[in-house]
């Protein structure tokens, strides 16, 4: 290989660690347990560690029969090795579809289905559980092969790693740059989720992609920082993040793949991170470490939150529990199809208790390097300020389709334009304020600005959802840290706030979520109404 092909910045996942190890990168990953594909290599990996996982990976895959032009499914437990597996799989020029362990036995089966897998690699957990609810997986021409620990309820003769592995080297064959590269999907709020299909030129290849390689004043991670993710590393956030990571080149990498706050006290004890980046209902749950332990974020220069909007609040008891000069909240509101909608970045005194509109600092962002457009939902027209609309996307990072699902991505596929589902509106200067998905919708309010307002009130509120049921007032459902709520303390809560209904509560462990830890609203919906009514016609979800 020559110089110039070996520092030519890779836009194939599966070049992504061999070009960092190539290039001298010196940072070290330390992770909360080992991967579920390495159990006994430990926590701790440079570069050239992972990159050679990563090539053991390739070997063994390739001795369970995947090959170039296959499809390989990965289900299993949430931790960073599913990227490691997908870059193996791209190596041989197979299409890796990473799955997330949704909670739904059933939707996992629809999926699998959907992809029609080669070779399929289960985490032992969650084979239990489709084994115990009953479900096959035995289609016909596939290989599974279980990783993770020993586990009760995985049948007799199940393959392992140890059992694929020990061929010859398979040899490394690329597909193309606009052929599909990596399968990863929605977060599934209101169902099934869509398998979105990217390809080299939609992800690495696209300048949305990129933004974190980039040398950005006080966002750009230094050659000391220590870099910290508790993400769902099954998504296309954990490629982005990755991708940016390994070219910038912190000191540490430390992945968090269990946010329980005991497992997440103990890594940021021991790595205390200069970078922190969470799913926005992870941070919820961890505003009661910033309130115990303040210390273990004492370092902190960067919060970063993705997938979802995050409520004031939340931001602003981490910015206070930093002891830097000037900590920033950096946040993004993006899809799987598209990558980013919206962004922007929070200082403590945007989120000052008593400032006026504190919310417009983690709604109101601009378009990360995306063109978005505010129209009618039903005649399609531009929609001035002030005025709610669709939010429809323009960018390079828009997905190639959903597998499987081929007239559903044409349905929010129109010409240039990507219909996200997503309510907002003009907010000046070529920002755009975000509203609610549109198959959440309450008429004449928004529930993320409802929701901010009632944490803002509740402080010993972990969550707040407020639900849209046609002919009801609206409805609170409320996780409180001691699952209990004392009417006056409500009372004080919504003065001066639209008429609700009775709240009701809901321990934390017990609220629906998907693998980000969004609340499911429909099934929320379902389970405490008995209903799927809704105000909005959800027909973009």
């Amino acid at each position: 290989m020559t110089m110039a092909a070996r520092s030519q910045r890779p836009v194939n996942v599966g070049r992504l660690f061999h070009w960092a190890a190539e290039q001298g990168r010196p940072t070290v990953m330390h992770l909360d347990r080992p991967f579920d594909i390495a159990p006994d290599s430990g926590t701790r990996f440079d570069v050239p560690a992972l990159a050679a996982t990563v090539e053991d990976a390739a070997g063994w895959l390739h001795g369970a029969g995947l090959r170039h032009g296959d499809r390989l499914a990965i289900v299993k437990e949430n931790h960073y090795d599913f990227i490691l597996l997908a870059s193996a799989a791209a190596r041989l020029g197979a299409l890796p579809v990473m799955i997330a362990p949704i909670r739904s036995e059933a939707h996992i089966r629809t999926l699998l289905t959907r992809v029609s897998p080669k070779v399929l690699v289960m985490g032992t957990t969650v084979l239990e559980r489709m084994t115990a609810a009953g479900i096959a997986l035995d289609d016909p021409g596939m290989t599974l092969v279980a990783v993770g620990g020993d586990r009760p309820g995985v049948p007799d003769g199940t393959l392992r790693i140890d059992d694929v592995r020990g061929g010859a080297r398979p040899p490394v064959r690329f597909r193309g740059v606009h052929e599909p590269m990596l399968v990863t999907h929605t977060s599934g709020t209101t169902g099934v989720p869509k398998l979105v299909v990217h390809s080299p030129a939609t992800t690495l290849a696209a300048v949305p992609f990129r933004i974190e390689s980039y040398r950005l004043p006080l966002m750009t991670s230094r050659p000391g920082d220590v870099v910290a993710s508790g993400i769902s590393f099954a998504h296309n956030r954990n490629l982005s993040w990755t991708n940016g990571t390994l070219f910038r080149g912190p000191k540490k990498m430390v992945i968090l793949s269990e946010p329980g706050l005991d497992n997440v006290a103990r890594m940021l004890a021991a790595h205390p991170p200069t970078s922190l980046e969470a799913c926005p209902n992870v941070f919820q749950y961890w505003e009661e470490l910033a309130d115990t332990r303040p210390e273990l974020f004492a370092g902190v220069r960067r919060f970063i939150s993705t997938f979802d909007a995050v409520h004031p609040r939340t931001v602003r008891k981490f910015l206070g529990a930093s002891r830097v000069r000037l900590p920033l909240w950096a946040w993004g509101v993006g899809q799987s199809e598209i990558a980013g909608i919206a962004a922007g970045v929070a200082t403590r005194s945007m989120v000052r208790p008593g400032r006026p509109r504190a919310h417009d600092a983690t709604n109101v962002g601009f378009p990360p390097l995306v063109r978005v457009k505010v129209v009618d939902p039903e005649t399609g027209r531009k929609r001035s300020r002030g005025k709610p609309g669709l939010l429809m996307v323009r960018t390079k990072s828009r997905c190639l389709t959903y597998l499987g699902e081929d007239d559903r991505h044409r349905a929010k596929d129109q010409g240039r334009w990507w219909n996200t589902g997503d309510l907002g509106e003009y907010a000046g200067y070529g920002r755009i304020r975000l509203i609610d998905r549109e198959v959440d919708m309450i008429p004449g309010m928004s529930c993320i600005e409802l929701e901010s307002t009632l944490l803002d009130r509740l402080d010993r509120a972990s969550e707040v959802i407020v639900l849209g049921v046609p002919g009801q007032l609206p409805i609170p459902v409320l996780c409180m840290r001691d699952d209990a709520l004392d009417p006056q303390e409500w009372d004080r809560a919504c003065r001066g706030l639209p008429e609700m209904d009775k709240p009701r509560l809901v321990p934390w462990d017990e609220m629906p979520r998907t693998a980000t830890w969004k609340v499911r609203r429909g099934e929320l919906r379902e389970q405490l109404l008995g209903s799927s009514d809704t105000y909005g016609t959800g027909q973009w979800t």
